[in-house]
């Protein structure tokens, strides 16, 4: 049943409410420019703004990981998007917003809002780097609104690396994927599949990520490590 709030801010919070049992926090929030490159919502009009959530840290992965015991498929062939989408879309009923997700067509500019939201820029890595989290976070959807909302995230003060002497991410990676100042996917699979890269990066997580010095009280627990570079690895 949608039961709108009648305010903004009652809004907000009860979006907070409702995503926060699951580890999950509003990431920022982006309002549109009248017909300028606006998503549409389910009824077929243009967003007024997206809402993004996302993680912070490890926030999600209990949860995450209760809700795979309880899946008789252990939450499918893409447990995490099946989860977010679990999560996220009942939500998203319950105050009249549309859901969009990563992983679904048509493909949403996710990046493009998270850096319009929180002010963030890429790493070397391509992950789009916090000011305190690091990158240690991540977008796991958005709600669309027919109203302008307030913001909901914290706004970056500057990009990290911009600051940061020797950019050890880009020595530490043991593939040089990182080499061409670009994150090379493929030279990344390929070392993941080699005994070094199983013994090392797939087991207790990307090397380059780790050496940031950026967020480190917001790494991820091994277990959620091992689970993303597995995925990578195919």
């Amino acid at each position: 049943m949608t039961v709108a709030p009648a305010s903004v801010e009652d809004l907000v919070e009860t979006l907070r409410a409702a995503l926060e049992p699951h580890g999950l926090f509003l990431r920022g929030t982006v309002n549109f420019v009248p017909g300028k490159d606006t998503p549409r919502l389910g009824c077929g009009e243009p967003a007024a703004s997206v809402v993004l959530i996302g993680n912070i840290g490890g926030s999600l992965w209990e949860p995450f990981k209760l809700w795979r015991t309880g899946s008789p498929d252990s939450g499918g062939a893409d447990p995490l998007d099946n989860w977010s989408k679990h999560v996220i879309r009942p939500v998203a009923e319950t105050v009249g917003a549309t859901a969009y997700f990563p992983s679904d067509p048509p493909w949403q500019p996710f990046q493009q809002w998270a850096m319009a939201a929180e002010d963030l820029k890429p790493s070397p890595l391509g992950i789009l780097i916090h000011p305190k989290y690091g990158l240690w976070h991540g977008y796991r959807g958005a709600l669309g609104f027919d109203r302008v909302l307030p913001q909901t995230g914290k706004v970056s003060t500057g990009h990290p690396c911009d600051a940061c002497v020797g950019k050890p991410c880009i020595s530490a990676c043991p593939a040089d994927a990182l080499a061409a100042r670009a994150f090379d996917v493929a030279r990344c699979r390929t070392h993941l599949r080699s005994k070094e890269g199983v013994g090392g990066c797939l087991t207790h997580g990307c090397l380059s990520r780790d050496v940031c010095p950026v967020g480190r009280d917001y790494r991820y627990p091994d277990a959620q490590l091992r689970f993303h570079m597995a995925a990578l690895r195919f």
